[in-house]
């Protein structure tokens, strides 16, 4: 997915860097390249969102799970 980005004319090259940052983080790519820079197992990746939402819960943002509680 290429990304365009037009600089008008006399625009600062200031203000076009900022924008194109923004475009950037809008897109995704900082984040995606930031999740592959190391390599993380499935084992880690799957403890992380778990108490990702063991976090979510506490904090009221999820409904607790229904079961029987041990």
């Amino acid at each position: 997915m290429p990304l365009r980005m037009r600089v008008h004319e006399r625009e600062p090259i200031g203000l076009a860097l900022r924008r194109f940052k923004k475009l950037l983080e809008r897109s995704g790519i900082i984040r995606e390249q930031r999740k592959r820079k190391y390599y993380e197992k499935p084992c880690e990746a799957r403890r992380r969102a778990q108490l990702r939402k063991q976090s979510a819960i506490r904090k009221g943002k999820l409904p607790r799970p229904s079961g029987p509680r041990w």
